[in-house]
């Protein structure tokens, strides 16, 4: 079993050096008080951000109760805390911090150049869009690349394990100028944020991002690769103006024959391998986006489907054969259930091919 996020991170060691580096600059702190507080009777059950959450509260105990003063000394803590320790930085100017936007957001935008304060905007977002926007706008404009990129990717719509933005979901026109700012910006650190915000758009305003996304292509390297990112979930759904952009074709001159699975049953930890051949009934070559969908059973006895790619590619007419493996090992991302599952084949978004198979626990 895959070690857990939450006992790899926030442990005895990285939090006494922690409490090393915050006494260095401010003598006063009590670090064993500090660290009484953090492994209380819960420590253990709580999750990865309850667990950054708690460390905060407790810091917010040991520190001077005048946010100013606390703020000062996290200041000059952050070039040197590594790892989920930093997170707790912008996360005490989220949860102290929301009354003293002059204190809080340069404090946001110094802190994100040493771990990422993308979590802890949020709530100022949420309260004064406008305000709150005015400044990450400016930030687009930073010399430092993290700080531009935190100016993208704190306004995320769907940003995930972060609080939801319902009022962007809703009209995202607030993000667009920063988009717009950044969308040829040297680092592609800062043009993948550009893209994954982009994308987020895409899942509540297809056309409105796709509106971009053509004008954009075709400008510059920089700008194609951002389109051909943004536009992996609507790729995957098998938008056909998202298709036409880069290329592809009407599928239905192609069809997908003698889909096979090596073994109908396929036991948790162990490889699904399949095989089928593609066949372009057409008088041309055409460039077709070929993947997998798997339409796993879900401990609720649902399903959830999940989409992989094959390749992208312009095949010719014939005959093409293709043989893959798919793990079914746990991961900490993704965990395995018993029961009847799905694959099947999609070519340009439209499903072609499915056959079922049988999941089975290992015997033990």
């Amino acid at each position: 079993m895959p070690e857990r996020l939450k006992d790899i991170f926030f442990t005895e060691e990285s939090l006494n050096k922690f409490g090393d580096n915050i006494q260095k600059y401010y003598p006063e702190f009590v670090r064993d008080k500090f660290l009484s507080l953090v492994f209380d009777e819960r420590w253990d059950s709580r999750e990865l951000k309850e667990k950054m959450r708690h460390v905060t509260i407790c810091l917010g105990q040991t520190l001077p109760e005048n946010f100013a003063e606390a703020l000062e000394i996290l200041k000059k803590i952050a070039p040197v805390v590594k790892g989920f320790e930093a997170m707790v930085l912008p996360d005490f100017v989220d949860l102290y911090g929301l009354e003293e936007w002059d204190l809080s957001l340069p404090a946001l935008a110094y802190f994100t150049k040493f771990s990422s304060s993308e979590f802890a905007i949020r709530p100022f977002l949420a309260r004064d869009p406008q305000r709150a926007m005015a400044y990450m706008l400016k930030l687009a404009g930073d010399e430092n690349e993290n700080v531009r990129r935190f100016a993208s990717e704190g306004c995320r719509p769907r940003l995930p394990w972060a609080k939801a933005l319902p009022e962007f979901k809703k009209d995202p026109a607030p993000i667009l100028p920063i988009l717009e700012k950044l969308k040829d910006d040297e680092s592609e650190f800062v043009r993948r944020s550009v893209a994954n915000n982009l994308n987020d758009i895409s899942k509540d305003h297809p056309d409105l991002a796709l509106d971009i996304c053509e004008r954009w292509y075709g400008k510059s390297e920089k700008t194609d690769w951002i389109v051909k990112h943004a536009c992996r979930s609507l790729l995957k759904a098998g938008n056909k103006r998202a298709l036409l952009l880069f290329g592809h074709g009407d599928p239905a001159a192609m069809s997908v024959a003698k889909l096979k699975l090596e073994k109908k049953i396929t036991v948790i930890g162990e490889d699904l391998r399949f095989s089928f051949q593609l066949v372009n009934a057409g008088k041309k070559a055409a460039k077709l986006r070929l993947e997998y969908a798997i339409d796993y059973k879900k401990a609720s006895g649902k399903t959830s489907r999940k989409i992989f790619k094959i390749s992208e590619n312009h095949y010719r007419p014939g005959e093409h054969f293709f043989s893959r493996k798919h793990s079914f090992a746990d991961m900490s991302t993704r965990k395995h259930y018993p029961g009847k599952h799905r694959l099947s084949i999609l070519v340009n978004g439209e499903e072609k091919a499915s056959v079922t198979f049988e999941v089975k626990k290992p015997v033990n």
